[in-house]
């Protein structure tokens, strides 16, 4: 007779269910360790990608030109200067071209919230004939590269009129070309940077709204504007939101339409693109000097890397303030999930 344990299994099958429930409790315990190690390095070398560059260029600021031309010195300056952030706020006149920046992004992100809701809401809600190729069009304003739109948008700008009323009046087409106005007209208008985008956020969270609701208030007696004033807009405040930052931070650092409208650096993006030069005219007054530092790449290796961080320091002081409310915006939006 075979001996067989208290619970009738023999001795043999027991101690072999006891290694299989071991294996798999290791094989899960493996399993879960390796995905938390995979997820690390993912997120880790997500994290170097992205804030490399930024690291990279607080320690060039920080630097003096000896470490600069010192090899052995790379992250850690030897000594710590402010000179290049003073130079760059003084040359750059920065207390200027951060508030026209600012004024700049905040209106574009205005005009371009208002438009792109009333465009997403139409989308929404209201059919009619040709609407579906309308919000094809919407969508391929997306995919088409601004490159392709560059000369026609200029010369529209350059020779600015309206049905030939300006011309009427005038004697002469208005010239926009150096003005904030080329910005604000596209952004009233649905043409400003990233506006299917915005256009197409809103239309998708609207659609995600019952329209129970608004049918209960046409039962009460409000027509459209009342209902989307009323009802619509104090439930799209979370798409409202992501819209808003996602404008005010594009516009801010657009530097293809602001190099195309804009012959002087007035705004962030393009100060930061003419940084080297700026400075070395403003060290040396111009002239051949100026041309010798230019041809120096630490100088404006630093110039440059100096000037884009004071460019973006704004948006990360905003971005600490509004943290909290933006993830809470993409969530409730939609956009993630």
């Amino acid at each position: 007779m075979k001996t067989e344990t208290a619970a009738g299994q023999p001795p043999a099958k027991k101690e072999w269910l006891h290694r299989l429930g071991s294996m798999a409790y290791w094989f899960e315990a493996i399993k879960k360790w390796a995905w938390i190690l995979v997820r690390f390095v993912l997120i880790f070398g997500i994290s170097f990608v992205i804030l490399y560059p930024i690291l990279l260029k607080i320690s060039i600021s920080f630097k003096s030109m000896s470490d600069l031309y010192d090899p052995t010195v790379i992250w850690i300056p030897r000594t710590f200067t402010l000179e290049n952030f003073k130079l760059v706020f003084t040359a750059m006149n920065y207390p200027g071209v951060l508030m026209n920046t600012l004024w700049l992004s905040s209106a574009v992100m205005l005009l371009q919230t208002i438009t792109c809701v009333l465009a997403g809401y139409g989308f929404a809600r209201i059919k009619f004939k040709g609407s579906g190729l309308l919000f094809a069009a919407v969508i391929f304003t997306i995919l088409v590269p601004t490159q392709t739109i560059m000369i026609p948008l200029y010369l529209n700008f350059k020779n600015f009129d309206v049905m030939g009323l300006i011309e009427l009046f005038r004697g002469s087409p208005a010239n926009l070309i150096n003005t904030y106005w080329p910005f604000l007209i596209s952004a009233a208008l649905g043409m400003g940077v990233k506006t299917g985008l915005y256009v197409y956020i809103f239309r998708q969270f609207f659609r995600g709204i019952p329209r129970e609701i608004e049918e209960a208030a046409y039962v009460d007696g409000a027509g459209y504007f009342k209902t989307f004033w009323r009802i619509i807009l104090p439930n799209a405040i979370p798409s409202m939101v992501t819209v808003m930052l996602f404008s005010f931070v594009w516009q801010w650092n657009d530097s293809f339409f602001t190099n195309m409208y804009l012959n002087e650096p007035k705004v962030m993006s393009s100060m930061m693109s003419s940084s080297g030069f700026t400075i070395a005219t403003y060290l040396t007054g111009g002239g051949q000097a100026a041309a010798s530092y230019t041809q120096d790449p630490f100088f404006m290796s630093m110039m440059m890397n100096t000037s884009v961080l004071m460019a973006i320091l704004p948006l990360i002081i905003i971005y600490l303030f509004v943290q909290r409310h933006f993830v809470e915006s993409v969530e409730r939006s939609g956009l993630v999930g």
